[in-house]
């Protein structure tokens, strides 16, 4: 795919972070001015309170990562591994998910939850790339919790640890719906946001369900269509009234992330220069040469070659100074990805 050639380079395995650090504000953290096209070591991402301006809005994703990933047997004995990815009825008894090997499933073929009997799925056929699964009675959250596992991202290449299920889960996690953590904010420990309060600054919640989509590599057809995978967000009252007073008084309104700024971006209004509130889905797909109006600053991770959140990054600054940014970064060993070291780009 020519057109993301400029977006690819290479990562050594030993800078991808398989796991987390002892302490989550301890990562590296790399300031980018994007007014003046330069960018430094911060070192700790706990410094960033030397960066923290009084009125400073965050805007966090207070999504929480639900046990999705469910090793599932059919009579036989074989494992089939899936994530249930959403619900697609009300009752929530009918499941789009991610199956592997399901070429061997016949139509109608009951699975259940390996070691979990008294739960039964059939097997209903194939949606595109993923598959439809039927419960004999509605999954909740607190069911994934019994037989489930955190869905933990493919490229950490090991099994899930009791350390995940605390560590890949934010300190703002309050809505279950994600099968992929909001890994910006895995940098904030309750300590350092109280710091950050301290110096006059506040934090705001939306939420966005992130799906699998964000680790699949892109394709043409999304590219030309500027369309991604569609995840359903919210934003409350009391948030959108928020980040319009700190827009009308000129503070600054700094995303928590990139799945917090493809809400925003989303919501924001550019002829009114106001946040809507909502619910809703987006399918949003933000790439150099789209101006980015709903925030003045982004908290993000190092993200995968040739990826829409990449992609994303170099929306919001621009190209050069993100792959520039980016080589510093390999050439002096930080860590990459959802375990890994963090980047602050401010425009101002």
């Amino acid at each position: 795919m020519d057109f993301l050639e400029e977006y690819d380079f290479h990562l050594p395995d030993e800078q991808i972070a398989k796991f987390p650090l002892e302490n989550r504000d301890e990562s590296r953290l790399l300031v980018v001015n994007i007014g003046q096209s330069k960018f430094w070591e911060a070192p700790l991402f706990r410094d960033i309170l030397a960066l923290v301006h009084p009125g400073d809005v965050f805007v966090y994703n207070e999504t929480k990562v639900s046990a999705r990933r469910v090793y599932l047997q059919v009579e036989s004995g074989r494992i089939h591994e899936s994530i249930f990815l959403e619900s697609l009825d009300p009752s929530d008894r009918s499941w789009l998910c991610i199956l592997k090997n399901r070429a061997k499933l016949k139509l109608g073929e009951k699975l259940f939850p390996v070691g979990f009997e008294n739960y039964q799925f059939s097997y209903q056929g194939p949606k595109e790339e993923l598959s439809i699964l039927f419960s004999e009675s509605p999954i909740s959250d607190s069911d994934f919790g019994i037989f489930g596992n955190i869905p933990i991202p493919p490229y950490l290449k090991r099994n899930v640890t009791e350390e995940d299920k605390v560590r890949y889960q934010t300190i703002f996690a309050n809505r279950s719906g994600s099968v992929a953590a909001p890994t910006a904010g895995l940098h904030f420990t309750e300590e350092l946001k109280e710091n950050v309060l301290k110096n006059g600054a506040e934090f705001v919640p939306v939420e966005l369900q992130i799906g699998y989509g964000t680790f699949r590599p892109l394709t043409p057809e999304q590219w030309e269509t500027k369309t991604l995978h569609r995840e359903k967000y919210f934003v409350s009252e009391s948030t959108a009234s928020k980040l319009n007073g700190a827009r009308k008084e000129g503070r600054r309104i700094i995303a928590v992330g990139t799945t917090t700024l493809r809400v925003l971006e989303t919501v924001f209004d550019s002829q009114l220069k106001k946040y809507k509130v909502g619910s809703s889905q987006t399918d949003i797909f933000l790439s150099p040469g789209d101006n980015i109006q709903s925030v003045q600053g982004l908290i993000t991770n190092f993200h995968l070659p040739k990826s829409s959140l990449l992609l994303l990054v170099s929306a919001f600054a621009n190209t050069k100074l993100v792959l520039d940014a980016y080589h510093y970064a390999l050439q002096n060993r930080f860590r990459f990805y959802s375990y890994g070291d963090s980047m602050f780009l401010f425009q101002k």
